[in-house]
Order: C-alpha cells, then sequence, then structure tokens
C-alpha cells in the first residue's frame, strides 16, 4: 500500500469534521449573518469583555475582509458547481486542531463525521480562508486563492498531509488546518439544539 492509499483510507469516510467555539457564546454563531454594523459592535464588545480571546485582536477592518473572503470562495464554489443554501458559510476544520482551543477563553468543540454531510454543500481551503486568499501570501504554493471540493482536498492531503500535524506551532507558515465552508444549515441544525 503506498501513502497515498493509507491516507486516502484514514482520512477518506472516517473524517470528522470539528467546530471550535467559546462555550459563552454557543457553536456556529456566524458574524456574516449580522449586519457589517452589528458585527462590528459585538467584536467591540467581545474585546472590552474577553480581551484574551483571538476575536478581540482582529483589525478594524477584518468584517469587510472577512466578508470579500466569503464573497471570493462563494464564487469559486458556485464555478464548480457546488450547492449554496446559505449566504456565508458556517466554518469548521478537518480533524482535531488542538491549537483553536487557544481561541477562546472558554473552548469547546463539537465533532460531526463527514459522511453526515451532503458533500456538494463542503468546500475546503488548505489553510484557513483569509490567508489563503490574501494578497499579502505570496509564497506560490499552489493552495493559495484555492477552493476545493471533497474529492480534491483528498488529493492534497494524500499530498501534504494535515497542516496541524507537520505545522502546530506555525512555524512553516500561516496553515494550520485545513479549513471547511459548510453552504447548508441541514447538518449543523441537526447536531446544534
Amino acid at each position: 500500500m503506498n501513502k497515498g492509499q493509507i491516507i486516502y483510507f484514514r482520512w477518506g469516510t472516517n473524517m470528522y469534521l470539528y467546530h471550535y467555539y467559546d462555550k459563552s457564546d454557543g457553536a456556529f454563531k456566524n458574524l456574516s449573518d449580522l449586519t457589517v454594523e452589528d458585527a462590528k459592535e459585538l467584536l467591540l464588545k467581545i474585546k472590552r469583555e474577553r480581551p484574551n480571546a483571538l476575536a478581540s485582536a482582529r483589525h478594524e477592518s477584518y468584517i469587510e475582509t472577512r466578508l470579500g473572503y466569503e464573497d471570493m470562495a462563494r464564487r469559486l464554489f458556485a464555478e464548480k458547481d457546488g450547492k449554496i443554501l446559505r449566504k456565508a458559510p458556517h466554518y469548521m476544520v478537518v480533524e482535531a486542531c488542538p491549537w483553536l482551543c487557544s481561541w477562546f477563553e472558554n473552548p469547546a468543540y463539537i465533532k460531526i463525521p463527514i459522511n453526515e454531510f451532503d458533500l456538494s454543500t463542503l468546500s475546503f481551503t488548505y489553510g484557513d480562508m483569509h490567508p489563503t486568499f490574501s494578497p499579502r501570501v505570496n509564497d506560490r504554493k499552489e493552495y493559495r486563492k484555492q477552493l476545493y471540493l471533497y474529492k480534491d482536498i483528498l488529493k492534497l492531503i494524500n499530498k501534504y498531509g494535515l497542516p496541524q500535524e507537520w505545522n502546530a506551532d506555525g512555524r512553516y507558515g500561516p496553515e494550520r488546518y485545513i479549513e471547511v465552508q459548510v453552504w447548508s444549515d441541514e447538518t449543523i441544525s441537526r447536531f446544534v439544539k
């Protein structure tokens, strides 16, 4: 069995998607579901009330930048005939990434098997969407500015592995996990009450 076959077996049908969040807020609370003004106000509130949370360090134009990257992801996903059932995606990651717990003062996560999802509603970036699409990251890695379908992210995992395994401390670049954009509420609504 070659390396690709081993990884495919490991991640193909046995893959889990994780959503990390702060217990104080609850799971799948999406800034992009708010108006720009309300999202900015919420970030200011987090800065005041939870200064140690990652969200308190986000730059002033974070919301506009995020919405721009989501527009880019939505367009790329539509070009690949992805099924878009909500304007902004929910965010998850492929497999566990303990580093994401450091983003929150009261960390928690939800773990959902990938076979619970309609795969046509999932897109993937190799790394967080922000450095993946950022014009400031110009290292010419093949996965920059790219969005993948499930079958294609499996090929990239076969080639590179999971970032949280080879770059847990971030010393080799901005990719620390594979981000999953979930363009539907259907599965999430079954797991989050």
